[in-house]
């Protein structure tokens, strides 16, 4: 008999790692062998526990789901990673696909399916909702660029707009000018409401 998947489970919410791990390990061939709370903890305890595939929720502390599965990727490339989060975002699929992420599930998938799909993953196969497949290509690409999307990120705060020049490292005339394109290509009226459209798409 093969030795089982050994699994690391990364979410912030102590609840739903438990609700996992316990749905997991009801699986003869998989194995929880590490849990953690925040993304910048994912890749020591992958090594240390020599993971097969790490299971990731995307909005953590430290370091999110997506920027995790790049770490993995260029750290420990024999490691898969599989996001599993309530954000069923098309925009997050795209990134999570291109920062190397094997999979990408939400947390309603029922307990088979997911186990499945850690099995699919660990073969070098690639995982995907199949509604958020569909939302993805048929709601085109992120328009913003590097610049825009941070910019946007910082205002998600509510922040001024001299805090965000402060943040960014820009001007404040230069991060008006991002703003205002921002604004034009998601076809909102404000930078509040931009960047809710752009988090909602999963942009940034």
């Amino acid at each position: 008999m093969s030795e089982p998947i050994r699994l690391l489970l990364a979410d912030d919410q102590a609840l739903v790692r438990g609700a996992l791990a316990a749905l997991l390990e009801l699986e003869t061939d998989l194995d929880v062998v590490a849990e953690v709370g925040r993304g910048d903890e994912v890749v020591v305890a992958a090594r240390e526990h020599r993971v097969d595939v790490c299971l990731l929720d995307i909005e953590m502390p430290g370091m999110d789901g997506i920027e995790v599965a790049a770490a993995l990727r260029s750290e420990l490339p024999d490691t898969r990673s599989l996001i599993v989060t309530t954000f069923g975002r098309p925009g997050y699929l795209r990134r999570a696909i291109d920062a190397g992420a094997s999979g990408f599930v939400v947390k309603d998938t029922p307990a088979s399916q997911l186990a499945d799909a850690v099995r699919r993953v660990r073969h070098g196969l690639r995982v995907i909702d199949p509604m958020l497949a569909t939302e993805s290509l048929t709601s085109g690409d992120n328009p913003l660029t590097p610049r825009e999307t941070e910019v946007l990120r910082a205002a998600l705060s509510g922040a001024t707009v001299a805090t965000i020049a402060a943040r960014v490292h820009l001007s404040a005339g230069t991060v008006r000018n991002h703003l205002s394109s921002a604004i034009g290509k998601t076809g909102t009226s404000t930078r509040a409401e931009a960047a809710m459209v752009a988090r909602d798409h999963g942009w940034i």
